[in-house]
């Protein structure tokens, strides 16, 4: 179950409504929230990746400009993650230093997320005491959970985890993937692939190697389609952002949606790591000016810090699992992501004590 370095399974952001019956299809969730204030629409801008990017690799460059960065960082847009979330529910702290941050995607160019109400990818990124090391385990957002009831009195009830977005916004959903994993939350993140292709173009392109050759018909060409031939090759922002949405032309769906992407953030780090971006205080002030136009984090939570604890860490430091699941299935109408709940037991037991090796183990 796991691949190491980006060939795991995490969730998916999609690109448009999978044929009827295909597994991970997305019904809409009840009692749906309507449109998100404008204060939760900023963060719809840009990639994951490049969050990932600038807290990885920008922290060698925030150090020596701290200031700087750190009247960059008062800009950037702030939620309140933890609002409403009765602190005798949520799980204790096991392991003292180490951080579990919760990264929350979307695709704002996705058509069907008419509402901004829903989150496509549900990433428990698990930062060991020492700060050596970064594991990344994707939990799909079709996976079958019981979702706490919120305060508007949404919930209630078991339904897909990204439901628990729709009827709570973040909070809830730090109380159902807190409830579903045992893991207390430290911090959210929330980012978006809208920017994506932005940010590979900054960096010149990104080097992907594709296992196979397919057709892509959701493209960003003109004419919807664009052919991706096997072997190494430099991938562009808009190729590279076809790359990593395609589902439909796979006999497996998001699964192999799912390993592309994994590559695409290891080809990322990867490229502005050798790629100049760190020494180069221009690059450097491009990018991280960007990414703080872009994200939303929670109230407590400084980049700035962030990145300095993390200034050491390159693609090889990360390892990228999903939760442990027994397939799809069939729940009432949905198409659901099952999960194998005792190696998710065991799996995440590792997490909030701190234990990488056991992580690993758990994650095969």
């Amino acid at each position: 179950m796991r691949q190491h370095h980006g060939d795991a399974e995490p969730d998916t952001l999609f690109f448009d409504r999978p044929p009827a019956g295909q597994a991970g299809a997305e019904e809409p969730a009840p009692e749906a929230a309507t449109e998100s204030p404008p204060r939760r629409r900023r963060w719809r801008r840009i990639a994951l990746i490049s969050f990932l990017v600038v807290v990885l690799l920008g922290g060698a460059g925030m150090v020596a400009g701290g200031l700087y960065y750190r009247s960059i960082e008062s800009s950037i847009e702030r939620v309140d993650a933890f609002e409403g979330v009765p602190e005798e529910s949520r799980p204790q702290v096991v392991a003292k230093g180490a951080m579990n941050i919760m990264l929350l995607g979307s695709d704002s160019r996705d058509p069907e997320n008419t509402s901004g109400s829903r989150t496509d990818t549900i990433i428990l990124a698990h930062l060991p005491a020492d700060r050596s090391s970064a594991q990344l385990i994707s939990i799909p957002r079709d996976t079958w959970v019981n979702v706490p009831k919120s305060p508007q009195g949404r919930g209630g009830r078991d339904a897909k985890i990204n439901a628990s977005f729709a009827w709570g916004g973040v909070p809830l959903m730090v109380q159902t993937v807190e409830k579903f994993t045992g893991v207390r939350i430290d911090h959210v993140t929330m980012v978006d692939f809208a920017g994506f292709k932005e940010i590979v173009d900054a960096l010149g392109g990104v080097e992907i190697t594709v296992d196979k050759g397919f057709t892509s018909r959701h493209s960003l060409n003109p004419d919807g389609r664009r052919e991706f031939v096997a072997g190494k090759q430099t991938m562009d922002g808009a190729a590279a952002l076809d790359y990593a949405r395609e589902r439909y032309a796979f006999a497996d769906g998001d699964f192999t949606r799912i390993k592309h992407q994994q590559q695409v953030i290891k080809a990322i780090l990867d490229k502005a790591a050798s790629g100049g971006t760190l020494s180069s205080p221009t690059k450097l002030n491009s990018f991280v000016r960007a990414t703080a136009d872009a994200v939303a984090v929670d109230e407590s939570m400084s980049l700035v810090d962030f990145a300095m604890q993390l200034r050491h860490l390159r693609g090889g430091n990360l390892d990228f699992f999903t939760c442990p699941t027994k397939g799809t299935g069939r729940i009432g109408t949905e198409s659901v992501v099952l999960a194998d709940t005792a190696k998710a037991k065991v799996l995440f037991d590792a997490v909030r004590r701190d234990s990488v090796p056991e992580i690993v183990a758990a994650a095969k």
